[in-house]
C-alpha cells in the first residue's frame, strides 16, 4: 500500500472530522470512492453555469449515504475551478420561507460561508469586493497611465465600477444592490470604515430596519424574508460580471423542511423551493447552481415530503418508462446515491488507513486482509451488506486505526476476539480467561470504541 503524502492541514482536517462522525471540508478528494458517475452529473453542471446557464439538482440519499460528503466534494471543485460557493444547512431556525427572521437566517447563514478559492474558509465578501476594486485600479492605471493619486484617477475607476453595477441594475432590487456596491466602493476610496462596513452589512443581511438601512446608505430596501432570494441572483450575476464562473449554493438537511408541523408553513417553504427550481430550470437566471441535500423521506413522503405536492412530483418522481428497466436517468434533476460495492468499501477503507498512517508517521501499513476482516465484521454485525453506509462504516475504522496505532503488537483479530471476550464478560459473572496479550489494553478502551463490534 502506497503512503499517501498531505500537508498536516489537510491529513488533520480528515482524521478529526472523520474520527468525530461529521464530513470534513478539507481534502475530501482524497477519500471520494464510488461516486464517479455522480460527480460527473455535478461537474457537467459546472460547465453550463460557467457559460452562463443555470442548474437545480436535489441530492438524495439515506442518511450516512455521502449526500453531505459529495455536496462537500462538489464545493471544493468549484472552488478550485474559480466559482463563488456559499453553503447552509437546513435547521429548524434557518428556513427557505416564513417570517421572523427564518428565511433570511438562511441568507445571512450562505453569506457567512461564501467562499473563493483563496477564501475557502468563508467570509470572503469583502475579499471579493476589494479585489476586484484593485483589479479595476491597476486596468485604470495601465490604460490612462495615471496613478491613484493622480487628478482624475478616482473618477475613471468609478465609471467602470459603474458599468458593472449598472448589469445588475435592472434586476429585482438590483438599483439598490448597485448603489450599495458604489458606496463600498466610496467608503474603500475615503477610508471610511464605517460606510464600507455598513454596505457589507447590507450585502449579508443584516440590517433590521429600512429606517436603519437610509440612515447608513441612503437606500430604501433591506434584505429580508421575501427578498432573500432576488439577492441571492443577484450575487450571482454580479460575481461572474467581476470574473468568476458564477455562483454555487448548497443546501444540506433539507429533511427538516418534513418536520415544520404547519400544513401551511411547509407548503411555502416548497412554493419557493419551486420557484428556485423553475427559475433555473426555465433559464431565468445565470451563472447560479442550487444543489439541496435531502433524504428519500423529505423526498417521497407523500404526507410531508415533497410528493405532497403534485408539482413537485411530477417534476421529481422517476422516469415511468425507465422504471421497470433496471436502469436510472443520470443526468435527471434528482441524483439519487446508491449503495457503494464492498469493493468499493475497501477502497475507502484502504484511503483511510493511508491517510491514517501519513498523518501519524507510522511505517507498517494496515494489511487489506485486515481492512477485510473489518469490513466483513461491520457488514455481519448490519446482516446485510447494502445496509452498510460510508458514513457508518469510516467513523468506527478511525477508532480502529487509532487503537491500533497506539498498540502496534495488536492484530485485527486479537482487537476483534478482545472486544467479543469483553462482551462476554460483562454478560456473565463466572470468571474468564484472557489472553496476557490483551491485558496491556485498557477495559474501557475496548468497550467504547469496539462494542458495536460484538461478533
Amino acid at each position: 500500500m502506497t503512503q499517501t503524502k498531505l500537508p498536516k492541514r489537510i491529513s488533520t482536517a480528515l482524521v478529526n472530522a472523520l474520527g468525530s462522525g461529521v464530513v470534513p471540508r478539507l481534502g475530501v478528494e482524497h477519500i471520494a470512492v464510488g461516486r464517479d458517475r455522480e460527480l460527473a452529473t455535478l461537474s457537467h453542471d459546472l460547465s453550463n453555469i460557467e457559460a452562463g446557464g443555470a442548474s437545480f439538482r436535489f441530492v438524495i440519499g439515506r442518511y450516512g449515504a455521502g449526500k453531505s460528503f459529495l455536496l462537500q466534494l462538489l464545493r471544493s471543485q468549484a472552488l478550485e475551478q474559480g466559482f463563488v460557493v456559499a453553503d447552509a444547512d437546513i435547521t429548524p431556525e434557518r428556513r427557505l420561507a416564513g417570517a421572523g427572521g427564518a428565511s433570511v437566517a438562511t441568507y445571512r447563514e450562505l453569506l457567512h460561508h461564501l467562499s473563493t478559492k483563496s477564501r475557502p474558509d468563508g467570509g470572503a465578501l469583502q475579499t471579493i469586493l476589494e479585489r476586484w476594486i484593485a483589479a479595476i485600479q491597476t486596468q485604470v492605471a495601465q490604460d490612462t497611465g495615471k496613478r491613484p493619486n493622480d487628478e482624475g484617477f478616482d473618477r475613471e475607476v468609478e465609471a467602470k465600477i459603474r458599468e458593472v453595477t449598472q448589469d445588475v441594475a435592472d434586476l429585482v432590487n438590483g438599483f439598490e444592490f448597485a448603489n450599495v456596491i458604489i458606496a463600498y466602493w466610496t467608503g474603500y476610496r475615503s477610508d471610511n470604515e464605517m460606510l464600507k462596513e455598513s454596505a457589507l452589512r447590507w450585502l449579508r443581511g443584516e440590517f433590521a430596519t429600512k429606517t436603519e438601512a437610509k440612515s447608513a446608505l441612503g437606500v430604501r430596501v433591506i434584505v429580508d424574508d421575501e427578498t432573500w432570494y432576488d439577492y441571492i441572483k443577484l450575487l450571482a450575476k454580479f460575481v461572474a460580471d467581476i470574473g468568476y464562473k458564477g455562483l454555487i449554493v448548497l443546501l444540506d438537511e433539507a429533511i427538516h423542511l418534513t418536520k415544520i408541523t404547519t400544513t401551511v408553513t411547509r407548503q411555502n417553504n416548497y412554493d419557493k423551493l419551486l420557484a428556485m427550481f423553475n427559475d433555473t430550470m426555465q433559464g431565468r437566471v445565470s451563472h447560479l447552481g442550487i444543489i439541496v441535500g435531502g433524504t428519500p423521506q423529505f423526498l417521497e413522503d407523500p404526507r410531508r415530503g415533497l410528493y405532497s405536492d403534485p408539482a413537485w412530483q411530477r417534476r421529481t418522481s422517476q422516469n415511468r418508462l425507465l422504471s421497470q428497466s433496471g436502469l436510472t436517468d443520470a443526468i435527471a434533476p434528482v441524483v439519487r446515491l446508491e449503495p457503494l460495492t464492498s469493493e468499493q468499501l475497501l477502497q475507502l477503507l484502504q484511503r483511510l488507513a493511508e491517510i491514517h498512517r501519513s498523518h501519524y508517521d507510522y511505517a507498517k501499513p494496515v494489511a487489506t486482509k485486515d481492512l477485510q476482516q473489518i469490513l466483513q465484521t461491520m457488514t455481519d454485525r448490519l446482516g446485510a451488506e447494502a445496509l452498510l453506509t460510508p458514513g457508518e462504516l469510516v467513523r468506527d475504522v478511525i477508532g480502529v486505526l487509532n487503537v491500533l496505532h497506539q498498540n502496534p503488537t495488536l492484530s485485527v483479530s486479537q482487537l476483534f476476539q478482545s472486544a467479543s471476550t469483553h462482551s462476554t464478560l460483562n454478560k456473565s459473572s463466572a470468571p474468564a480467561q484472557i489472553d496476557p496479550k490483551l491485558k496491556s489494553i485498557p477495559r474501557s478502551t475496548v468497550s467504547s470504541e469496539f462494542a458495536e463490534f460484538t461478533l
